[in-house]
């Protein structure tokens, strides 16, 4: 893994933005996985603002509730719709998200694998963290092992979404995500986590061990694995400076 610490989440987000695009300018046909929530907005702001190719990429997102129509405003359909995919030149049918109101929610889930697969896996996956150390909707204790499917949200992340929805009540209890061995099968994962809030989910990721109630641990195992943090995030590791030491003496060809 490669840790890499900035002052605030703007100059964080800058440098993983730098990242990606390189991705898609190496590979105009890249598969990624793309994550909703409040920490990847200003990526995609960045995205959009580098006036990128789109049009023969192919994105799969790592989740979507269960029981929300697409054109809910807190739907993740609607999240990307707004916050990338119509600001860019992508076609519609090359964009995938999970179906959270299909009829056979088992039958889609290995569908959304096999949609993978034929894609040719994912490229890049970006991902965020949740206070508990999930990612996508892999709640803790969740396989490590874990294909797309059902999940039921912990009361902590209903209380963490509530303020998306006006109050808890309003959250749906069931999610379609990814699963973490689907995750950990991208080439590279990208992490992005920000403020004082995600500091314990991201000193247990890094540093603790790997253990299913951490589901973020498991990108320890990833071959090409890095974590984009702010100072507020990387508070409570306790080899900041050596991140930051390997970070500032890369060698030229890392660069």
């Amino acid at each position: 893994m490669e840790i890499v610490i900035q002052p605030t989440p703007a100059e964080s987000t800058a440098a993983a933005a730098q990242l990606v695009a390189r991705v898609i300018r190496r590979n105009p046909a890249a598969v990624l996985g793309l994550a909703t929530g409040s920490t990847p907005v200003q990526l995609y702001r960045e995205l959009i603002r580098m006036n990128l190719d789109w049009s023969r990429i192919t994105t799969f997102n790592l989740d979507e509730y269960i029981g929300l129509p697409a054109d809910h405003p807190q739907s993740y359909h609607t999240f990307m719709r707004e916050n990338l995919f119509r600001h860019v030149n992508i076609r519609p049918e090359n964009a995938h998200i999970p179906d959270g109101n299909a009829p056979d929610i088992a039958g889609f889930c290995g569908e959304y694998e096999r949609r993978i697969s034929a894609a040719g896996g994912i490229d890049l996956q970006i991902l965020g963290i949740g206070s508990d150390g999930h990612i996508g909707f892999n709640e803790p204790t969740s396989s490590l092992a874990s294909r797309t499917r059902i999940k039921t949200l912990t009361r902590e992340t209903i209380r963490d979404n509530a303020r998306f929805f006006g109050s808890e009540a309003a959250v749906p209890r069931h999610v379609l995500t990814m699963g973490i061995g689907t995750i950990l099968e991208a080439r590279e994962v990208f992490l992005l986590a920000f403020g004082e809030a995600k500091a314990d989910a991201i000193a247990a990721a890094v540093e603790g061990p790997v253990a299913s109630t951490n589901p973020a641990s498991a990108v320890q195992f990833h071959p090409a694995a890095k974590f984009f943090l702010d100072e507020a995030a990387a508070s409570k590791l306790s080899r900041a400076d050596y991140y930051r030491w390997v970070y500032d003496n890369k060698p030229d060809w890392q660069r």
